[in-house]
């Protein structure tokens, strides 16, 4: 065991391991693009993004640049009382980008509190205007964090079990499609006096083993939320800034969320760092001569300087020419992989959108996110030097956006390597 593996082993408590079993955590040591490079000098590619966070690649010469200046102008300020050009420009930035509807952005610091944020503002919404209103709608499968609020709307699993009877209650239904439409909006409309609001991941449900739905489904019930005045909040963490092929999933949609959040790709994956914008009507519904109506929320790292400064080189390097020319690259590239892999036996639900690849493995096991081979194919493509965290049975890829045609094809071809040893 190395030294830095040592000195880990003997502080650090890992996200979503097991402590008692897991392999040894591996050190790393720099970044640079696609590339991760540890403590031994191999190197490894990238195919997840970190999960799911970093854009343009590893230390990014242009964001590191912009964080120094302003590292040696501000790097902290209290955004109660306060606030700072960063943060301004950033706000006015994101939301030209969003559907018409969104206004105003509310600063956090990840996802599952940009999700928190955004529960808060309809629970208190309702709570404003009178309103005596106790659920939430959600998809079942969902999962939108790891906080109370952001547990209690996302799918009932071995994850949240030790916490259930500590979570709010929560109607969940299938995602849509044109046979169980008619069905979701009868449930939808037995409900309907008691839903705050219907949160969902659109088009994509990343934890839940990347399923994908239509856009025009979540139309259809995005309208039918709409007609019933039940707030909808977007929880686009996983899907905005590009992973879709689109900025955002909201680009695919002619109806309009109340609520986007926002986390992962914001900064390019350099600072964490999270948003939550909403309409004009939230907003107003805060606005009173009464001190109590105001939201009360925020967090010490509120709108930081350097991580809002990291989100606007960010989007300088997204909006570029040749950025999106790489995720239609991506797109292209992850569509002929899966023409290739759609006739293979032991393979099935191949699916893609934008970036996003993922397909599931046939075991006997059956597709479940504790199915072992996930952990004996994450430790194979590691020898690979490819960092692929399959989700049990689930394989996908989520490359960084600087990833070249060759570097992909390295992947798939290892991909089917792999595969095709653990059949034979």
């Amino acid at each position: 065991m190395s030294y830095l593996k040592k000195r880990d082993k003997a502080v650090n408590w890992h996200p979503y391991t097991q402590m008692k079993t897991a392999e040894d955590a591996i050190p790393i040591m720099k970044g640079k693009g696609v590339y991760l490079f540890d403590d031994e000098g191999k190197r490894y590619i990238d195919a997840v993004s970190s999960w799911w966070v970093t854009l343009h690649g590893h230390s990014h010469p242009y964001i590191a640049e912009r964080i120094f200046e302003q590292l040696n102008t501000l790097e902290q300020v209290i955004f109660a009382g306060f606030t700072h050009e960063p943060a301004i420009e950033l706000s006015e930035r994101l939301l030209q980008l969003l559907p018409k509807n969104q206004k105003k952005s509310f600063y956090s610091d990840n996802g599952s509190t940009a999700v928190e944020v955004a529960l808060k503002m309809c629970i208190q919404y309702a709570y404003n205007n009178g309103k005596e209103k106790g659920k939430i709608l959600a998809f079942k499968n969902a999962y939108h964090g790891d906080t109370f609020g952001a547990m209690s709307v996302s799918g009932r699993s071995a994850w949240t079990q030790p916490f259930a009877e500590m979570l709010f209650e929560v109607v969940f239904i299938d995602t849509p499609n044109s046979e169980n439409i008619e069905s979701l909006q009868l449930k939808i409309n037995n409900w309907a006096d008691d839903i705050i609001c219907f949160i969902y991941e659109p088009l994509v449900q990343g934890a839940a083993g990347m399923l994908i739905y239509k856009p025009d489904d979540l139309n259809e019930l995005m309208k039918i939320c709409r007609n019933k005045n039940i707030l909808m909040i977007q929880d686009e963490v996983f899907t905005g800034f590009g992973r879709t092929g689109k900025l955002f999933a909201a680009d695919y949609l002619s109806e309009m969320p109340d609520i986007m959040c926002f986390s992962k790709g914001l900064t390019g994956g350099t600072l964490p760092m999270g948003i939550t914008t909403c309409s004009n009507e939230i907003f107003n519904s805060f606005l009173s001569d009464n001190q109590y109506k105001a939201l009360f929320h925020g967090h010490s790292f509120t709108a930081n300087p350097l991580a809002c400064t990291a989100a606007l080189a960010s989007m300088d390097l997204l909006l570029e020419k040749k950025t999106q020319e790489n995720i239609h690259l991506i797109s292209e590239r992850h569509s002929v992989f899966l023409d290739i892999i759609k006739d293979i036996t032991y393979i099935e639900n191949p699916r893609q959108i934008g970036t996003i690849i993922a397909f599931d493995i046939i075991t006997k096991e059956g597709t479940s996110y504790f199915n072992n081979i996930g952990k004996t194919l994450y430790k194979e493509f590691l020898a690979r030097g490819i960092i692929i965290r399959p989700l049990g049975n689930i394989i996908y890829i989520v490359p960084p956006y600087c990833i070249t045609a060759n570097e992909l094809e390295y992947i798939y071809q290892n991909i089917l390597e792999v595969l095709d040893a653990f059949q034979n």
